[in-house]
């Protein structure tokens, strides 16, 4: 397995908000792990809420004697956002604080993957899909017929996210297990970079025969070339 991870605050950003987790080795009972967060809130609370979250996953992950991946994903994103949630009743500058999450282990050829927000996962082989679904106002309008998927990339609205980490008690993590085929690479990553690349572009560099890090840099280096409006975090892995 070959991986690299890499965050950047982007060109018109002050602070970084996203974070990242990469784990090659073991995880409690989950053969690896792969986190992407993509936090909200005033002050630091952004920042704050995506690296405790990911932080609160990965240690109730270490704790849990499950066996099941979904299973130890699943709660280990409610005892997230529980916590995280008391931690905003505490104090009042953290008060509407969140964060998206994308969360994967890789298990053989089986990947699952846990979803909240925007922040996404896409497998590439051949083509490029993206597997997560993402939890937007404007993804709303285009599963409702109301805009098409190319008026969605312009639309006013985009970054608007209808479920997060810190925001409800019984925030929903969608769930996702997808069969691998042999050569297929994986790529977790924010909105910093799928608002600012193509995600024809994207399968492109994935494709190459570049090594993860200059694949992860190019990503990067791009999102900010094509205006680095946003925080941009990209982790890919090679199984």
């Amino acid at each position: 397995m070959r991986t690299y991870s890499v965050t950047d605050t982007g060109i018109l950003r002050e602070m970084n908000q996203d974070f990242c987790f990469a784990s090659e080795q073991p995880v409690g009972n989950l053969p690896n792990l792969f986190i992407v967060a993509d936090g909200m809130g005033g002050h630091r609370a952004g920042d704050y809420a995506s690296r405790f979250t990911t932080h609160r996953i990965v240690a109730s992950v270490t704790r849990n004697k499950e066996k099941e991946p979904i299973s130890i994903l699943k709660e280990a994103i409610t005892t997230a956002n529980q916590i995280l949630m008391e931690e905003a009743r505490e104090d009042e500058e953290k008060y509407g604080m969140g964060t998206t999450i994308v969360a994967a282990t890789i298990l053989a050829d089986r990947l699952c993957v846990a979803n909240i927000g925007d922040s996404r996962l896409y497998v590439v082989g051949d083509g490029i899909r993206q597997v997560t679904v993402d939890h937007s106002y404007v993804e709303e309008m285009i599963r409702r017929g109301k805009v098409d998927a190319n008026a969605a990339k312009r639309h006013p609205n985009k970054n608007i996210i209808t479920r997060a980490i810190g925001a409800t008690e019984d925030v929903e993590a969608d769930f996702f297990e997808v069969e691998l085929a042999e050569g297929e690479k994986i790529l977790l990553c924010t909105d910093g970079l799928t608002n600012m690349v193509d995600d024809t572009v994207i399968c492109e560099i994935m494709r190459s025969g570049k090594s993860p890090e200059e694949k992860a840099r190019q990503l990067v280096d791009l999102a900010n070339q094509n205006g680095g409006r946003d925080n941009i975090t990209v982790v890919i892995v090679e199984p």
